[in-house]
């Protein structure tokens, strides 16, 4: 009798924790028919993970041969949620190529990218790790998961080595740049040097200490530049806070900015702050418009 009743009670423990937002439950055969991976049900924590193996590309770390199971497996874990559907969390292997045309696919779809670095030195090719999250329905979820995987297999099968570099023209050489075209364009008073221009921006935030810390702390967004006015690259730092991070992703991405990190460089700083770091090639007016669109989305 006391087995049956426990059993009964686990059961009724794992359809609640698997049933979502009015009583609608995770559709675990649904999630396996979007992605397209098998997953796998954790019944204490009411979890429902899919995996993908990054068997295409071999990987060495340190000179030592890293078989998928070391650490190089996407993966999307489901859960149902409270307030809405369903939630995702997950992290993406991907290189260096692959990296902001998934997050451009990813943001597209609903799904939240809320970091990117390496796990590994001396990985060869260079590796980085998309960490992703959501909420809402988990077959639109799902759909976006899917959708970032396929963009994946796209550019192996046109390019099955991954690049080395971004491409385009060499930059000239010293640099050129005009300084006060790019002032007017973000609004401030930047640095010239050598022909290359660096502006830099603070915002305030409050330590663990009582302290206030700005901008010559490194609570900043900067933007640097050299090359020529017609064939330049940027590059920099953002400084957001947690509700801005995916607009200023968006805005990023949509003028073709390419997003290389995504972390923080503090701890217990009110409000929280997150950090992103970006580089761009293109003409310096273009790429300075850029950088200020995606700056008015932060709070000043």
């Amino acid at each position: 009798m006391r087995v049956f009743t426990f059993s009964l009670l686990a059961g009724i423990a794992l359809a609640l924790s698997l049933q979502g937002y009015g009583g609608e439950a995770l559709d675990t055969a649904k999630i396996e028919q979007v992605t397209g991976l098998k997953g796998a049900l954790n019944e204490a924590e009411g979890v429902f993970k899919v995996t993908s193996p990054r068997t295409d590309v071999k990987v060495s770390v340190d000179g030592y041969a890293m078989p998928p199971f070391m650490g190089l497996t996407s993966w999307a874990a489901f859960k149902s949620g409270t307030k809405v559907n369903a939630m995702v969390m997950g992290d993406l292997v991907l290189f260096q190529d692959e990296v902001n045309s998934v997050m451009s696919v990813l943001l597209d779809n609903g799904v939240s990218v809320t970091a990117l670095h390496n796990h590994f030195f001396y990985d060869d090719p260079k590796v980085y790790f998309m960490h992703i999250g959501g909420e809402g329905d988990a077959e639109k979820l799902a759909t976006g998961v899917r959708k970032a995987l396929d963009k994946v297999k796209e550019i192996r099968a046109a390019a099955p080595v991954p690049a080395t570099g971004f491409g385009g023209k060499p930059l000239q050489t010293p640099s050129t740049i005009t300084a006060k075209s790019i002032d007017e364009i973000l609004g401030v008073k930047g640095q010239a040097k050598d022909g290359m221009y660096k502006a830099v921006i603070g915002r305030t935030v409050k330590m663990a200490c009582g302290c206030e810390v700005g901008k010559e702390m490194g609570v900043n967004t900067w933007a640097a530049m050299a090359g020529s006015d017609d064939n330049a690259i940027v590059d920099g730092d953002f400084v957001v806070q947690e509700s801005e991070l995916q607009a200023v992703l968006k805005s990023l991405r949509g003028s073709g900015i390419n997003i290389v990190a995504i972390h923080h460089h503090m701890i217990e700083e009110t409000p929280k702050m997150i950090f992103l770091h970006y580089w761009g090639k293109g003409d310096a007016p273009a790429l300075a418009k850029a950088v200020k669109a995606a700056l008015d989305l932060t709070k000043k």
